[in-house]
């Protein structure tokens, strides 16, 4: 291939990259001059590629918005990173629900690579191991999610029909702060209008979804992910747990991370100790079982205080009569 085909292409591939791209960027980028960029913009309007040009201080070249352009070129570490996104996206359970449009789209880009990236795209694919497989429920209809997206990018209400985890049905107006993934399911928090609170939504539990008309100012703080935490943290479950925990934040989500546990600041009572770094901090939890709880106080390895329930109070005095008892024998 000829060298001016070669830049030709190169600039394809970097108006490829989006935005608009000033003619003295190209020609550093193609190591030409102005004129040349211009000269190479011709060819590819010639080709049938809708070039434009932008005028003004920062104006340049870029392609035409929606246009969809054959070939799409990548490089080969752009095509592995593709190509590995697809897998873990699927092993992981972030895809949407039509997992074929995901495996179609790796088997082409898998289909044309040279022999020398498929092979290291194969040796990877082949070394991945993950530890659990994604739920056959907790794909999102991709209709659902792209509508729920695009009300969460124009602050626009939005109509869901909702089956929550009993298989009680209800249409809800929500007002959407974002989407979040984590642990392989897809969720929206937002506010549900009807009631007035915030509410956070698995996606593949929403049958259908329609943008209303009118707005919503959305709050700037918390982040959608960490309002997702902490509504994992305060979901109703049989116990309510309370603890007093001396030691950091980082230390304490070693073992009770933010999906489960919240933690607060804690006034010292008389005779608490305090120390530079470590303190005194009230930590709440509301678990189905108890049991899990003392080992996991245990490998903490921090001063605590049982608040709640008289039950944890009991699990854990057993535990530590075990662990005497079993160093007795030792």
């Amino acid at each position: 291939m000829s060298r001016p085909t070669t830049r030709v292409l190169t600039l394809l591939e970097l108006l490829q990259s989006g935005g608009t791209r000033t003619v003295a960027e190209l020609a550093d980028r193609l190591g030409v001059e102005g004129r040349t960029v211009r000269r190479y913009v011709d060819h590819l309007i010639d080709l049938d590629v809708p070039v434009e040009s932008v005028r003004g201080r920062y104006g340049g070249y870029r392609l035409a918005p929606g246009y969809r352009l054959p070939p799409l070129m990548f490089s080969d570490d752009e095509a592995l990173a593709v190509l590995l996104g697809l897998v873990a996206g699927r092993r992981s359970g972030l895809t949407t629900a039509q997992e074929t449009a995901g495996e179609t789209a790796a088997a082409k880009i898998r289909r044309v690579l040279p022999e020398r990236v498929a092979r290291r795209f194969d040796t990877v694919r082949e070394s991945l191991a993950f530890t659990e497989p994604p739920g056959a429920s907790g794909t999102p209809d991709p209709e659902v999610l792209l509508t729920v997206a695009d009300a969460v990018r124009h602050r626009r209400p939005v109509s869901i029909r909702y089956t929550d985890r009993d298989g009680r049905r209800s249409d809800r107006t929500l007002h959407a702060y974002g989407i979040v993934a984590h642990a392989g399911r897809w969720y929206v928090t937002g506010r549900d209008a009807r009631i007035g609170e915030d509410r956070t939504f698995r996606l593949d539990r929403i049958a259908d979804a329609r943008t209303l008309p009118g707005s919503f100012e959305a709050p700037a703080a918390p982040a959608p992910a960490e309002r997702l935490l902490t509504s994992f943290a305060a979901a109703e479950y049989r116990h309510t747990v309370t603890l007093r925990i001396h030691g950091t934040v980082e230390q304490i989500r070693t073992r009770l991370p933010a999906t489960i546990a919240t933690i607060e600041e804690h006034d010292p009572a008389t005779g608490e100790r305090e120390s530079a770094g470590e303190r005194w901090l009230r930590v709440r939890l509301r678990v189905e079982r108890l049991d899990w709880l003392p080992p996991v106080l245990a490998s903490l390895d921090r001063p605590f205080a049982i608040e709640r329930p008289d039950e944890l109070r009991d699990l854990v005095a057993a535990l530590a009569e075990r662990l005497a008892s079993s160093a007795r024998r030792a």
